[in-house]
């Protein structure tokens, strides 16, 4: 996998569109706040609609588009209670298993949110699919890929700044890399 090729298209998109990013992520950085996070999952995916079409059709992202997947609301909500659970479970048995419990479900789900906006698929038959795609040869460059996003997510969510700037990047990213993958 060339991953050189996945940060160089990331990165031209994100500096082309930078104004309409900016505009997009603080909407969905207001909406995640002002739902204390339970609109969350399906504005990502909206969001994540609204840089497809950035990708595939170079249409500007529009504010807007964070509504777009409301129809994954309950799947991703409820999905979200189910693992949030899982992890607080792991967490109070011991730390370790909370971590590899959350490590191990952001991994096999790298790809879900993707999948189910672009290929209008159900929540299970998500997971199954992202599941498959991660854990499929050569897994290293899945690894390599879930370590970049994961470290672009994390530096960007440590400042508002960052998560502006960052937040675009790193789905561009890895809706580049999902784009060859499919």
């Amino acid at each position: 996998m060339n991953v050189k090729y996945h940060i160089e298209n990331a990165w031209e998109h994100s500096i082309n569109n930078v104004v309409p990013l900016v505009i997009l992520t603080v909407v969905f950085m207001v909406i995640s706040i002002c739902s204390i996070g339970i609109l969350l999952p399906v504005a990502f995916a909206g969001y994540t609609n609204s840089l497809f079409k950035l990708l595939r059709n170079n249409r500007e992202p529009k504010p807007q588009d964070i509504f777009s997947q409301l129809n994954l609301f309950l799947p991703l909500f409820i999905f979200g209670i189910i693992v949030f659970i899982i992890v607080v479970v792991g967490f109070t048995l011991l730390i370790i298993p909370g971590l590899l419990v959350s490590t191990a479900t952001s991994y096999l789900c790298l790809y879900m949110i993707p999948i189910m906006v672009d290929q209008k698929t159900g929540l299970l038959d998500a997971i199954k699919k992202s599941s498959s795609m991660v854990t499929s040869t050569p897994i290293v460059d899945h690894i390599i890929i879930f370590c970049i996003f994961i470290a672009l997510t994390t530096i960007g969510g440590s400042s508002l700044l960052g998560f502006i700037f960052l937040q675009p990047f790193a789905t561009l990213f890895l809706l580049s890399v999902y784009e060859k993958q499919v």
